[in-house]
């Protein structure tokens, strides 16, 4: 099975602590490299874990609130610093293009490889990316701007051939990927073996759902339904909840119903407001509601499974 894994380079909200930072993610899906906002410290943290910058080709940025792209400069610095020549593809709501511009004009930078911009503008869900391994879809959520969750949709792969049944049946090699996509093999004597003899199901797709910054609203539950792993914003606790509809956010509470009622298999909580120095606050009040639920700690890899 091939590696499906978060990385937790930044978990705090708009304003950083001594031991928390803005929020931004690795997600590692076969070894391609997906970051998910880009907070001040990203590339430091990046640095710090140990995670090469250069392959990272894809950047999901939720929204223009500083917390969630101020570190993107400096990266794409770094990557241009580096020599990099690789394309680099952005998904963002509209603006960033012009504030990446705006920066480099006036700081007279002249990047080395090219920025593929993909403005991302729909209310409803619409498919932002594909490779031959998943597809990520944008998930809208309601904010004070233009926000938007991202979900990661592993795709199914192939049928299993059983190891024993090759040597059985003297298959040749040139059979084998055509029974892995669900061919029957027809032996040099004309006799049909059919597929389900010779094969397993394929391992059942997996799923991330990155739920940003948004006030507490169901609206989004359908689309993230199943999720194997969910992250959702948490910058409160349930004693906070009149400032978190002030500012748009969710309490830990709130995030765990949205993941009781998505019936996601594992929540992540994040995005703590800096006045929580005690995390657990946090977590005790979401695992009330949703027993499977831990913290996003900086630093931390999360299996996705």
């Amino acid at each position: 099975m091939q590696p499906f894994e978060l990385t937790i380079l930044g978990c705090s909200s708009a304003t950083p602590t001594s031991s928390r930072h803005p929020t931004s993610q690795l997600l590692n899906l076969g070894e391609k490299y997906f970051l998910i906002d880009c907070g001040e410290a990203t590339q430091i943290q990046l640095r710090k874990f140990k995670i090469k910058i250069q392959r990272i080709d894809h950047i999901f940025i939720s929204h223009l609130h500083g917390d969630h792209y101020l570190g993107l400069q400096g990266l794409l610095g770094t990557m241009h610093l580096l020599g990099r020549e690789k394309e680099v593809h952005i998904y963002s709501p509209p603006g960033l293009q012009e504030i990446i511009k705006v920066s480099n004009y006036h700081s007279k930078t002249f990047l080395k490889y090219n920025i593929v911009f993909h403005i991302i503008e729909e209310n409803t869900p619409a498919l932002i990316f594909e490779n031959e391994k998943l597809t990520v879809e944008t998930i809208a959520m309601n904010h004070r701007i233009p926000c938007y969750g991202f979900i990661f949709k592993e795709k199914i792969g192939l049928r299993n051939i059983i190891k024993e049944k090759i040597e059985k049946y003297q298959i040749p090699l040139q059979n084998i990927q055509a029974i892995k996509e669900g061919e029957d093999f027809i032996n040099s004597k004309g006799v049909r073996v059919e597929n389900k003899d010779l094969t397993l199901d394929p391992t059942p797709a997996r799923s991330y759902a990155y739920c940003s910054d948004t006030i507490f609203n169901e609206s989004y539950i359908d689309k993230i339904s199943n999720a194997n792993l969910l992250y959702h914003e948490a910058t409160f606790a349930e004693e906070m909840l009149k400032r978190a509809k002030e500012t748009f956010h969710c309490t830990a509470k709130e995030a765990a119903t949205i993941a009781l009622k998505s019936n996601s298999k594992q929540l992540i909580i994040g995005h703590y407001s800096a006045r929580y120095n005690d995390l657990s606050i946090l977590l005790n009040e979401a695992k009330a509601v949703f027993d499977n639920t831990v913290l996003a700690i900086e630093g931390e890899t999360y299996k996705i499974v």
